[in-house]
């Protein structure tokens, strides 16, 4: 206060040159409510002017002019003062020394305003300054927050109370600072427009984590129950210090997905989705949302979210996969080949995951197994045995697809085992077969009479056949031709085979026919085969009669004496039909026996078998000769029955 007092002694003596109306009072002022507040004040008038009766003064709120009838705050002829103000107010300072500082006490808040005090000197000389000064009366203390907390740069926050009543001297404290790193404090007493303040400064270095948090300063005075005290929030900014998405994720095609994103960032970023270098969406705010609907492969891969607000950026990225089955596989176009080409087939596909490629041959696989998008089949030196339909399956564990393409395999004409000569009835018969691509051609060529066969004439006939890629020619012979020492006819026939890839011939080789020899030995064992059942038939039926008649056995005579056959029965009739039956038997197996031999075929083994006649097939017929008795042999047995004579004719 004693410097406030030394302010005011130097304003005096430097006013007293100018002699003019004129005052001093601090333009702000503030005290705590139910404190009190002391308003320094010094006037000036002109050194002509005499007071008279003395000089007095009046303090007026919120008007400096009278004829308005402002609020009386103060007045030095009578006590009488508004009423809020009545008991409250005390002129410290001595008029007649140019002193007009007022003490208001027991203030409350709705004594803020302007205040402005009014000189009376007596008579015509009075004057209401127009400065004035005004009183914040405060309900809590002051804090001074910087406009912009940054994270991690050094703040301080200080806090202000004001030390304008004599009679109480303020205290300041600050709570709520455990949770802070390294917390200083430091005090300070200023005088601010004249008026004195009582200060408290802390410092420390803000985290992302003390943003919203609590800090208090606590005003109070000593010995008595006023106490102030006021809170505020830290807002704190700083740069991005996570961004949260979604885990990288698999989705089917077709399907939807939803893509968060969250950032922790003040203040909120501008969230922008990113796909490759293409912005999908952005907003500003601290999380959002990226929808995409009926996804393809093509939206398969890397998505980024970027968090940036002025204070730093943070992105984070995650992998959309996505899975389908196997495309339609890409493959060589059908080709046509040369036999000893190598060959590469490529087949190649996409999906997801990975599909194994299968190269299938005809049904039948060929080659590996590839888990990879391309699968190259080489086959080496391809044969024949390469032609065919080529198939490449994809598959993984949401489909298969396939494709195919076919190789056709040329090559020169190779001749078949089954190429040779037969002898057959009509004469000679020759078969010439071959394979080849394209399907050979097939001549016949007779050197002997310099002949060249590829048509019918009268001496041979010509045919032929192709299926697929084998070609088959005949010729018959019509000749037996000449026959050499081991009696067989002779032949001289060469084959011809040739297609655009090359030419063969061959001299065909004579064979007997198998099939007609098999008939000759199966017709002398069917012969021999069917004379033993003959006999032993007869044999039976002679058995049986003499077991009726229980007569001893009556020999029949028999022109060839190897055979002998037993009596006969009684009954000559019946004896006539079992030898019936064993005829038309016989008569059954000659019939097999000629389809054996193929009287009837087109192409049947005749003719050069002119030679082997049908007297090499032995065989037998019985005839049944009527009733002559042999002597000694002849006439009727007990039971009444004729004898009968059997002969070989």
């Amino acid at each position: 206060m004693w410097c406030l007092e030394l302010l005011l002694t130097l304003l005096l003596i430097v006013n007293d040159a100018s002699c003019q109306w004129n005052v001093w009072v601090p333009r702000d002022i503030s005290a705590m409510t139910n404190s009190c507040v002391v308003i320094p004040c010094t006037f000036m008038y002109p050194s002509g002017i005499r007071p008279y009766r003395g000089i007095h003064g009046i303090w007026y709120f919120g008007q400096p002019y009278p004829q308005l009838f402002p609020p009386v705050v103060f007045k030095s002829r009578t006590d009488v003062v508004h009423e809020s103000y009545k008991g409250r107010t005390k002129l410290l300072g001595d008029l007649h020394q140019r002193n007009c500082t007022l003490l208001i006490n027991n203030i409350g808040t709705e004594h803020s305003g302007r205040y402005y005090f009014r000189a009376d000197l007596g008579g015509a000389n009075m004057y209401t300054f127009p400065d004035f000064a005004e009183l914040k009366v405060l309900d809590q203390p002051n804090i001074d927050v910087p406009e912009e907390i940054v994270s991690d740069e050094s703040l301080e926050l200080t806090c202000y109370a004001p030390d304008n009543c004599p009679d109480l001297t303020p205290e300041i404290q600050w709570m709520y600072t455990d949770y802070l790193p390294d917390p200083e404090f430091s005090s300070d007493y200023l005088e601010e427009s004249n008026t004195a303040v009582l200060s408290n400064t802390l410092t420390f270095t803000p985290r992302p984590m003390h943003n919203g948090q609590l800090l208090g300063c606590r005003v109070y005075y000593p010995n008595t129950t006023l106490v102030y005290e006021r809170l505020i929030s830290l807002d704190i900014k700083y740069a991005p210090r996570s961004v949260w998405v979604n885990v990288s994720s698999e989705v089917m095609e077709g399907s939807s997905v939803m893509l968060h994103c969250e950032v922790d960032s003040n203040p909120p970023p501008r969230i922008s989705w990113m796909f490759g270098d293409q912005e999908l969406l952005w907003d500003t705010a601290s999380n959002i949302s990226l929808s995409l609907d009926d996804v393809t492969p093509a939206q398969e891969g890397l998505y980024t979210c970027i968090g940036d607000n002025g204070y730093g950026m943070m992105n984070t990225s995650l992998y959309l996969a996505v899975k389908y089955p196997p495309r339609e596989p890409l493959v060589n176009d059908s080709m046509t080949v040369l036999e000893g080409t190598s060959l590469a087939l490529h087949c190649s596909t996409q999906g997801s995951p990975a599909p194994t490629l299968t190269w299938l041959k005809d049904g039948e696989l060929v080659g590996t197994i590839t888990a990879d998008e391309l699968s190259v089949l080489e086959i080496m030196d391809i044969t024949p045995q390469g032609d065919g339909q080529y198939r490449c399956l994809a598959e993984n564990e949401h489909g298969r697809a396939s494709s195919s393409l076919n190789i056709t395999v040329e090559y020169a004409p190779v001749l078949l085992e089954e190429s040779k000569c037969t002898v057959v009835r009509e004469g000679v018969q020759c078969v010439c077969m071959a394979t080849g691509n394209p399907e050979p051609t097939i001549e016949f060529y007779l050197p002997d009479l310099n002949i060249t066969i590829n048509e019918t004439d009268g001496r041979y006939n010509f045919y032929t056949h192709t299926d697929g890629h084998t070609s088959t020619g005949m010729i018959k012979l019509r000749e037996k031709g000449e026959r050499v020492d081991n009696g067989g006819p002779a032949v001289n026939v060469h084959c011809s085979i040739y297609n655009m890839y090359g030419r063969e011939s061959i001299l065909l080789e004579l064979q007997q026919e198998k099939k007609y020899m098999m008939a000759v030995i199966v017709g002398t064992i069917g012969g021999v085969a069917v004379i033993a059942f003959i006999i032993a038939a007869v044999r039976y039926v002679g058995h049986n009669n003499k077991k009726e008649n229980g007569n001893p056995r009556q020999d029949v005579v028999l022109e060839n004496p190897a055979l002998y056959y037993s009596a006969v029965k009684k009954d000559k009739q019946n004896l006539r039909k079992k030898v019936l039956k064993t005829e038309l038997l016989g008569s059954k197996f000659n019939s097999i026996l000629e389809e054996t031999t193929g009287e009837d075929g087109d192409y049947q083994p005749v003719g050069s078998m002119a030679g082997l006649e049908r007297q090499e097939l032995n065989y037998a017929a019985l005839e049944f000769i009527g009733a002559r008795p042999r002597e000694g042999a002849s006439g009727r047995g007990d039971d009444g029955s004729n004898y009968t004579e059997i002969k070989a004719k």
